[in-house]
């Protein structure tokens, strides 16, 4: 349980609990309430409000996999209408709200969401911040005391450590945002239409950026070629190999009741219909 499969695993089991933030309609509401309106403005305040009231040229730089036209119609008005701190705020409400719905008060009572905070405070201490600006970011953020609410933020932590390890393995191969998303949709792991609705890139850049991977010989006819198949295991690989360190604090055991106290809470989010079908995040199903 400690090879960089578990890191993606792991990843796979824990992201429907984060992702209440972006699909619950509880957390939309708390966005909203805080001043945020319309899905996007929430969205981009609630996950870059751990940087600070920063620009969009850090939004995009960050976040990577967006339009860069599409981030500005959004930041910096979004800190017009709410401050970091208020969409902070906004961000735990709205979990809050969804987490009791969908898995109950028992459970955020529970021993094992207790058990769970802990295994997951022990993965996040281990994070390592240079080169990691979300991970580091959200490192910054109190940890509340209500053991639901520190496992949200502590998977928070973690799953942001993972993202901007899979944007180092992006960088190194000198794939950009657009050309990650045709890459994903060539190796059948998301859908096109889904990915340019929810990423902001017109069918010009799309086409654009596919041109550039069929000059590099990654792809022909919008299917990958046998060095297209390789570079994008290879960005995966790397991806987990990156994301591994803060689980193998935990060890194998730790690793195994992990895997084991989380499985539970992806159902109930899964039945729950809080994670949508192809959604772009682009999480496999788990094994």
């Amino acid at each position: 349980m400690t090879s960089p499969g578990t890191a993606r695993l792991l990843w796979s089991l824990a992201e429907p609990f984060h992702a209440l933030t972006y699909f619950a309609a509880e957390a939309t509401a708390a966005f909203e309430e805080a001043g945020l309106r319309g899905f996007w403005s929430g969205y981009f305040a609630g996950r870059a409000a751990p940087l600070g009231a920063v620009g969009a040229e850090v939004v995009t730089a960050t976040f990577v996999n967006f339009a860069p036209e599409f981030v500005a119609r959004r930041v910096p008005a979004v800190w017009d209408q709410a401050t970091p701190a208020a969409a902070l705020d906004a961000r735990l409400a709205g979990v809050d709200a969804a987490v009791h719905r969908v898995l109950g008060a028992g459970w955020t009572a529970s021993d094992e969401v207790r058990e769970l905070r802990d295994l997951a405070a022990t993965a996040a201490a281990a994070v390592d911040l240079p080169g990691r600006p979300l991970a580091a970011a959200n490192t910054g953020v109190a940890v509340p005391d209500e053991p639901h609410l520190a496992l949200w933020q502590l998977l928070t932590t973690l799953r942001e450590h993972r993202g901007d390890g899979h944007t180092a393995a992006l960088v190194d191969r000198e794939v950009d945002g657009v050309q990650g998303h045709v890459l994903a949709v060539a190796a059948g792991r998301a859908d096109r239409a889904w990915l340019q609705k929810a990423r902001g890139w017109d069918d010009e850049a799309w086409d654009a950026g596919a041109a550039r991977l069929a000059r590099r010989g990654w792809l022909a006819h919008g299917e990958l070629t046998a060095q297209g198949l390789a570079v994008v295991t290879a960005i995966e690989a790397d991806t987990d190999r990156l994301a591994l360190g803060p689980w193998q604090a935990l060890g194998s055991r730790g690793c195994d009741r992990f895997a084991e106290l989380i499985r539970p809470v992806r159902r109930a989010v899964v039945a729950a219909g809080e994670w949508p079908a192809g959604n772009p995040i682009g999480v496999p199903e788990p094994a």
